[in-house]
């Protein structure tokens, strides 16, 4: 049987470099193809890597806490009696996984000291020639812990994620409650459903940044910089790859939602069905319009332009450390209640790290809902390749003139960002058109 390398695999488009979470095999396990060997942390998610060979894993040679480029070597698999020195230590993986010398043996000691030393953070990723490196690896969990400030009164919500169950983040989510002001009365911190509550009719909260006393920021410190973490790096190179190259332009439209938030409170009333949002309503329609413009469910080439027939949305999902994109697949072809469940399912999932590979990239059009946090209107940034994305903002009652007087209605607006190589104006026009009868007309979006 031939001898199977185990490398960073490419998990996402814009997967440059991942990260061991923690081995699931051990060396001497018998590993069967499709396996799943490690959890990998990606820019976007945390990742099972299946085994792509079967045999026994002779060598791990990243261990848990490191971080290695795309295609870097991080084991073998083999038979117990094949000969792996080829692919052993000093083998061809090592030159791309760090830029230090190849006499970088030397910095064996320097990686067990204890993860409050920031300035060790190069030194961190897996001795250069060392195979099994299982205990000095330990310190690269520090790679979370970059803040350059020492003193302890800095603010304490940085560094990490707010500790909250999935109801008390659901509670925040639909009330607009920032969970990092929030004082948590759950064990050891933890914020609860209660804790919500009271911050939302206005009980206490933790001290934002501008209330803490002056004496607890150092004399003379009057700013920090905290590094980027790796999803907020990747989205940075990619809307400098997206707003400055991409001659973006925009239509807006309002939407009468009147019909729709009736549907939606009917549908919601029954029982054992998924609870619908707008977004989902605004999912529906965008699959169905884009059936009807392929035009706009397209992406630019360079000699040409790729014009997609089935409607894979993305659906914009806030982390703390940033923002996602997992894609809700065929959403043409799903009715309001199945795109219902599943695109709470990938919200969840997304923000606890768990989406799968199919999930982090494949979209078409993309969707950036703000109306939960009272935005009226934004314009969004386009995802390359795709060829526009949608930016949808707060259902508002509002004063309405009508034949009949002036009475109150629901109005929801929307701007659809376009690329101008793609498509031009009247074909974004015609596209957001289409949207706007669905969702005024919402049982269409039912059949």
């Amino acid at each position: 049987m031939a001898i199977s390398k185990v490398v960073m695999p490419k998990l996402s488009e814009q997967m440059e470099t991942g990260k061991i979470i923690k081995w699931l095999k051990q060396e001497g396990d018998r590993i069967q193809s499709g396996d799943i060997l490690a959890e990998v942390e990606t820019d976007k998610a945390d990742v099972e890597m299946e085994a792509f060979g079967s045999g026994v894993l002779r060598k791990i040679l990243v261990a848990a806490g490191g971080t290695v480029p795309v295609g870097a070597l991080i084991g073998v698999i083999a038979e117990p009696n094949e000969d792996i020195a080829s692919v052993g230590p000093g083998g061809p993986e090592m030159a791309p996984r760090t830029p230090q010398p190849a006499t970088s043996p030397v910095t064996q000691p320097a990686a067990p000291p204890p993860a409050t030393q920031p300035v060790t953070q190069p030194a961190a990723p897996p001795p250069a020639t060392q195979p099994v490196t299982s205990q000095p690896a330990t310190a690269r969990p520090a790679t979370p812990q970059p803040v350059t400030l020492q003193p302890a009164a800095a603010m304490a919500e940085a560094p990490g994620r707010v500790k909250a169950s999935p109801l008390a983040r659901k509670i925040a989510a639909q009330s607009g409650v920032d969970l990092k002001l929030v004082q948590g009365s759950g064990p050891g911190g933890r914020v609860v459903r209660r804790d919500v509550e009271a911050a939302s009719s206005g009980g206490a909260l933790r001290p934002t940044a501008a209330a803490v006393p002056a004496a607890s920021v150092p004399a003379g410190v009057e700013f920090e910089d905290r590094p980027l973490s790796q999803m907020r790096a990747v989205i940075a190179k990619r809307m400098s790859l997206s707003k400055a190259p991409v001659p973006h332009f925009y239509v807006s439209s309002e939407i009468a939602m009147d019909r729709a938030w009736t549907l939606r409170e009917e549908l919601n009333g029954l029982e054992g069905q998924p609870k619908i949002s707008v977004n989902d309503f605004v999912i529906r329609a965008c699959a169905l319009a884009l059936l009807q413009h392929p035009g706009v469910n397209a992406s630019f080439q360079g000699e040409a332009i790729r014009v997609y027939h089935r409607a894979h949305i993305g659906i914009a999902v806030a982390l703390e450390e940033g923002l996602i994109t997992p894609v809700l697949r065929d959403a043409h072809a799903k009715s309001i209640t199945q795109i219902a469940a599943e695109a709470r399912d990938l919200a969840e999932r997304a923000r606890a790290r768990k989406l799968r590979v199919p999930e982090l990239s494949g979209a078409t059009f993309s969707i950036s809902n703000l109306g939960m946090f009272d935005v009226t209107e934004f314009s969004a940034i386009i995802n390359p390749p795709e060829g526009a994305i949608l930016a949808v903002g707060t259902v508002r009652k509002i004063p309405v003139v009508t034949g009949e007087g002036l009475r109150v209605g629901r109005r929801m607006m929307l701007t659809l960002s376009c690329d101008h190589r793609v498509m031009d104006g009247a074909m974004g026009a015609r596209f957001l058109q289409d949207v706007k009868h669905l969702l005024e007309e919402p049982l269409r979006l039912l059949v």
